[in-house]
């Protein structure tokens, strides 16, 4: 916003310290006048003659004292502003040094430069903290463009591999009329619902993110039921064991939300799991501090290294694969992390000694639930 040019914050400082140092300087000359000249007596040096006889000499009387003290004060007066002023402007400056540093990497980031750090040493003051927080603050913000453009790209490449199949495909009709046209139609029908999944899928992604939710309460074991009726012909396809298992447990949030959350870790269970006579267990349960989901299936070993990367957009498994029928699109984990985030719950990621994974959801319970299992 446009703002009238004003004072600087070093010179309102300056103008401050002077101000007080006069000040203090003035009520000290103030008290030396009300306590020493204002009431000091003329002696009376006859009237103490003629009693004891004695002559006393006296000095300057108060009309003389008074009229060498103010030229002295204003004197006084005068050094005190210049002392306030000099001194104010430098101390000033070292105390607003600090803030200099953290302005100018302001500027910096607001052209883009998110790398810069301020990084003051000392002790912990308000401006050392000040300048921890525009730290972290930058880091953050330097480590989610750079998540935000890897996510784009990936996603344009995402979205550019069915295109590309659906191009060539199109010309390879075009060029050769009496290829069968039924396996064509076949294999664009599914590059078409692997690009339109794609899309729902960011689109998902991008709700999430932004948090907009109408939160309700909704039972874990309902929905573990739900999705494991709907993806039983998938598991019964791969000679998938599918259990659920557990207790009520109630929570807060999008009840849509949450059912593409465990249909898409319970998706993940039965894709990466063993060839054949692999398991999946779906186990709810009810805690003092938060509903919990676990997913447990079996499979192929998890590197730990390699944990923290499975909620990363496009990212499947032990590798980046494009093909087969139930591949997906790389977004599962993601999908699953945002909405997590999005209901303020914990996702915990575990790799199982013997192979597969152990996925672990806490999401905030129903408010009267807690408090009723809180009293005695």
């Amino acid at each position: 916003m446009d703002r009238r040019p004003g004072l600087s914050a070093r010179l309102k400082l300056t103008l401050s310290y002077a101000g007080f140092l006069l000040l203090g300087g003035g009520l000290l000359l103030v008290v030396v006048w009300v306590f020493v000249l204002r009431w000091m007596r003329d002696v009376d040096a006859g009237a103490i003659q003629r009693r004891f006889g004695v002559v006393i000499v006296l000095g300057p009387d108060r009309s003389e004292l008074l009229g060498g003290f103010y030229p002295a004060a204003a004197a006084a007066m005068g050094f005190l502003l210049l002392f306030g002023l000099l001194g104010g402007w430098f101390l000033s400056g070292r105390m607003l040094a600090p803030l200099t540093r953290i302005g100018d990497a302001a500027r910096m980031a607001s052209t883009g430069s998110l790398s810069h750090r301020i990084r003051l040493l000392g002790r912990k003051d308000e401006f050392r903290e000040l300048a921890d927080v525009f730290d972290a603050m930058l880091e953050q913000l330097e480590s989610h463009v750079a998540e935000q453009r890897r996510f784009a790209a990936n996603a344009s490449h995402e979205l550019r591999t069915p295109l590309a199949i659906s191009q060539t495909l199109l010309d390879a009709a075009r060029n050769d009329p009496a290829r069968d046209q039924g396996e064509l139609l076949e294999r664009l029908h599914a590059v078409n619902t692997r690009a339109i999944d794609l899309t729902e899928a960011l689109l998902l992604l991008s709700r999430t993110d932004r948090r907009s939710l109408t939160r309700d309460v909704v039972d874990l074991s309902l929905i573990a039921e739900e999705a494991a009726e709907t993806l039983l012909p998938l598991a019964e396809q791969n000679r998938i064991t599918l259990d659920v298992t557990g207790e009520k447990a109630h929570a807060l949030g999008s009840e849509e939300l949450i059912l593409r959350l465990v249909t898409n870790l319970v998706q993940n269970a039965i894709v990466h799991n063993v060839p054949d006579g692999g398991t999946v267990t779906v186990h709810t349960e009810s805690r003092h501090d938060a509903s919990v989901l676990q997913v447990e299936n079996t499979g192929r070993p998890v590197p730990r290294e390699l944990v923290p990367t499975l909620t990363e957009p496009f990212q499947r498994g032990t590798q980046r694969t494009r093909t087969g029928e139930h591949a997906g699109v790389g977004l599962g984990l993601a999908i699953v992390h945002s909405i997590v985030r999005a209901h303020d719950g914990t996702l915990d990621l575990v790799p199982r000694p013997a192979g597969g994974l152990i996925v672990t959801i806490r999401l905030p319970r129903e408010r009267a639930e807690v408090s009723q299992q809180a009293r005695p």
